[in-house]
């Protein structure tokens, strides 16, 4: 897509849902922080199951460090990976302890050298707890932006820099919300829900599927 193609696109969906929001449930920068590590290879669905019990025995780093890998552990066993997180979530809060004073930084490379926090995860913590202006690139933006032609590419970094270049400045800190909600819910991975896309105008998709298959 051009620019003002890919802008139209965003526009469309901005109208259909003008005030997007994560799905992850938290209660500041940490909790967040914590759930969006948690997220990894699981659904918002599984990790707010897990960060509901979590959250209420343990909401800060220092109340992390003292519940340990084990405590950890006892929360988030239904969701995907979780002996790795589980140790992660320890020892990121430990870094936080150590290297900031228990205060999640606003800073990239700073989140960046937490364990088990990488590029998409400091790209949410900045746009959700500190309001800045990133694209975090998931599973379901990475599909969308090579389905639709919005920002093709063969890695979440081509995609992601693709959006951020055809994304409308003031559009840019809401852009990861609508395309994320719209690849989980209308653009999915198996079928492509076209006949309730707002944006279908727009799509450069070849193969759309313009109604929903007979029962």
């Amino acid at each position: 897509m051009k620019a003002d193609q890919a802008a139209a696109f965003l526009r469309a969906l901005a109208a259909a849902n003008p005030a997007p929001e994560t799905e992850l449930h938290f209660r500041d920068a940490y909790t967040l922080l914590v759930a969006v590590a948690l997220s990894a290879q699981t659904t918002d669905v599984a990790v707010n199951k897990a960060t509901a019990t979590l959250f209420e025995e343990a909401a800060t780093p220092a109340a992390m460090v003292a519940l340990g890998v084990e405590g950890v552990a006892r929360h988030i066993r239904r969701i995907g990976l979780w002996q790795g997180k589980a140790r992660n979530v320890v020892a990121l809060s430990q870094l936080l302890l150590d290297r900031h004073g228990g205060v999640v930084p606003e800073d990239r490379k700073a989140l960046e050298a937490l364990p088990g926090v990488g590029r998409k995860t400091a790209n949410v913590v900045l746009n959700v707890a500190f309001g800045q202006e990133t694209m975090a690139v998931d599973t379901h933006i990475f599909r969308l932006g090579n389905r639709t032609g919005i920002a093709p590419g063969k890695t979440t970094r081509q995609v992601e820099d693709g959006l951020v270049k055809r994304c409308p400045p003031e559009m840019l800190r809401d852009a990861h919300h609508w395309l994320i909600l719209h690849g989980r819910y209308i653009c999915k991975a198996r079928m492509p829900e076209c006949w309730r896309c707002p944006a279908l105008a727009f799509c450069n998709h070849t193969a759309k599927v313009l109604a929903p298959p007979a029962r």
